[in-house]
């Protein structure tokens, strides 16, 4: 398969590096001094499921350079999908996949907007993962997953393909029949794990140590519970229960990577999080006063980093 990793950041440069090592024809769109070192010295990550390099790694900083591939997984911040989006035509062919990986529940429609609805498959990642140095991925958490779907839910050739590339390459892959649910049901933990863990800036394990803040958690995922069902999203009878669960898992030293961006001074997917619960329960009529407060908490935080 020819891929194209449109932000090969911690996301993009893993889940890529996995693609190369498995054999695929992948060439990684970044800029700056990532792009220089990955051009240089090759794409270096350091994993605990096993370090390895691709050297040498096709990489550049335009898209036009490489042309129309198989698949394009687009792996840019939530803030950069409006700008990004405008340089993948040059990608797209007849028989091109723009997979989409954001945060969120909105990005494949922002991006279908600019390449076509029948281009775009949604998509969603749980890692933990990040640019340590210039060229060098640092992966360190135990769940490393992605899940794909058709809108529509069928199990299209073009899903099964996509299945087919990443199954060899150690991944949790998932070839998902209710796309909407997966990316919902991932947004009730992100949206509300995030928001918490980057206002308290603290590991998982002090967070989830603490009764009190995770009674905060169990209210800001019930209120995108909320929405969801009032969107006729299917969610899981016990979707709430469940995503408590999965926190308190969670290693005891793990991050959010929202909480990183707060400690190194970097701009925030707030607005992609809980400021699209905010706007959402405006539009319903349903309270959500958890996600207001960390939304407007964040906000300016976001704004002095350039948001």
């Amino acid at each position: 398969m020819k891929a194209a990793i449109f932000g090969a950041g911690g996301l993009g440069g893993y889940f890529g590096g996995l693609l190369a090592q498995a054999g695929h024809e992948v060439t990684f769109i970044a800029r700056g001094a990532h792009l220089e070192a990955i051009r240089e010295r090759g794409l270096h990550v350091r994993s605990i499921h096993g370090d390895f390099t691709i050297s040498p790694a096709r990489a550049t900083g335009n898209s036009e350079e490489i042309g129309p591939v198989d698949l394009t997984l687009f792996a840019v911040k939530t803030y950069q999908i409006d700008e990004a989006a405008r340089s993948l035509p040059p990608l797209v062919g007849p028989e091109t996949t723009v997979l989409t990986t954001q945060n969120g529940v909105d990005a494949h429609e922002r991006v279908a907007a600019v390449v076509g609805e029948g281009v775009v498959m949604p998509g969603a990642v749980w890692i933990s993962s990040g640019v340590e140095s210039p060229g060098v991925i640092r992966q360190t958490s135990s769940f490393r997953r992605i899940a794909f779907g058709e809108l529509s839910g069928e199990v299209s050739p073009r899903a099964e393909a996509i299945l087919a590339a990443f199954q060899p390459t150690g991944a949790q892959v998932e070839l998902s029949t209710d796309i909407r649910k997966v990316l919902w049901t991932k947004f009730a933990f992100l949206a509300s794990y995030s928001g918490v863990s980057s206002l308290v800036r603290l590991p998982a394990g002090e967070v989830t140590a603490c009764a009190e803040t995770m009674q905060i958690v169990w209210e800001a995922i019930t209120e995108v519970e909320s929405i969801a069902r009032a969107k006729g999203i299917a969610l899981d009878v016990d979707v709430v229960e469940k995503t408590m669960a999965f926190i308190k898992a969670m290693d005891a030293g793990v991050t959010s990577s929202m909480q990183r961006d707060v400690a190194a001074g970097r701009r925030l997917e707030i607005e992609a999080l809980s400021g699209t619960v905010v706007r959402y329960g405006r539009e319903l009529g349903i309270p959500r006063p958890v996600h207001r407060f960390i939304y407007a908490a964040l906000k300016p935080v976001d704004a002095r980093a350039g948001g």
